[in-house]
């Protein structure tokens, strides 16, 4: 893991463990809302759009959600910015490939129905044109009809990679602009029409507003499965399989990795990686959770006062 010490590197045989991230230094809104399971498809008809400037970055800090929704009907689409050549195996082209398939498998893991591929240079996004970034995020909200957005929080405080900023501000900003009639017009002579992105969930690593939090305990395994998925750069890999046998060449074995390769991959990751979601999940008295700022579409002033006071017509 070049670009991310997430959990910690493999050392003389044996697992040094860096640190994750950590939500306690989140600052709490004065209310919480908590998103449990709905039963049945109640988003059915809806679209929603993970975006993300590596592939590790949905993995780590929002499979859950993602996963949650589309199995609560959601149609869902992948956008990853960069084309991750600063992190993962190999020569700079090796490694631009295995987070290119690690991408895709993310994405299939998780349901979602296609991916599209920005392919700006890692860690350089913000010496990129931001119009024509933001310009190319507002034809695909138009042309997806997107209703849902998942990403970095774009107000996100001590943010050291500038990928997930320029990313994240992008996403805000188009969310907005998709809407207006007059930017782009050429876009509705193509057939699309303007279209507004209503909701978003933001994400981050250092300190933020946090104001829902999901419960994502029923699609754990999902997000194990999605984890696994990310081999290039993700937080564990084959971790637990290192571990079990570095243990082993001392004569020594931890239970919680099982008796084959699989197990220990799986129970790695339960133990360490999703420990983030774990403590915020007993935070909120659930098993496990993913912590987001929420901003949902608000009715205004006249439509309020409208549904509570129009009467019918005599």
């Amino acid at each position: 893991m070049e670009r991310r010490d997430f959990l910690g590197a493999t050392l003389a045989g044996g697992m040094l463990f860096g640190s994750g991230p950590n939500w306690s230094d989140s600052m709490q809104a004065d209310e919480v809302v908590i998103e449990r399971d709905t039963r049945g498809r109640p988003h059915a008809g809806k679209v929603l759009v993970a975006i993300q400037p590596h592939s590790d970055d949905i993995p780590i800090f929002a499979a859950g959600t993602v996963a949650k929704l589309i199995k609560e009907g959601y149609t869902g689409y992948l956008i990853r910015t960069t084309n991750d050549e600063c992190a993962g195996p190999g020569s700079v082209g090796d490694t631009v490939l295995a987070n290119e398939k690690d991408n895709l498998e993310v994405a299939r893991v998780l349901g979602l129905k296609k991916v599209f591929d920005l392919n700006y240079r890692n860690h350089r996004m913000d010496g990129i044109s931001a119009l024509e970034y933001r310009a190319r995020l507002i034809f695909l909200f138009r042309l997806l009809k997107v209703d849902t957005v998942i990403c970095y929080d774009p107000w996100g405080h001590y943010e050291e990679n500038p990928d997930h900023t320029i990313t994240a501000q992008g996403v805000e900003a188009a969310c907005w602009m998709a809407a207006m009639s007059k930017d782009y017009p050429e876009h509705f002579d193509a057939g699309l029409e303007p279209h507004a992105v209503r909701e978003k969930y933001y994400f981050a690593r250092g300190p933020q507003l946090v104001n829902r939090v999901v419960d994502i305990s029923s699609v754990i395994e999902k997000k194990v499965d999605v984890l696994l998925a990310n081999r290039a750069q993700g937080p564990a890999g084959e971790a637990g399989m290192r571990l079990r046998k570095s243990l082993a060449e001392r004569n020594l074995k931890l239970p919680l990795l099982g008796d084959d390769d699989t197990a220990a991959n799986r129970n790695y990751i339960k133990q360490f990686v999703l420990q983030p979601n774990a403590e915020l999940g007993r935070k909120y008295g659930l098993e496990y959770a993913e912590a987001y700022h929420y901003i949902g579409s608000t009715p205004s002033p006249v439509e309020a006062y409208v549904k509570q006071n129009a009467v019918p017509l005599r």
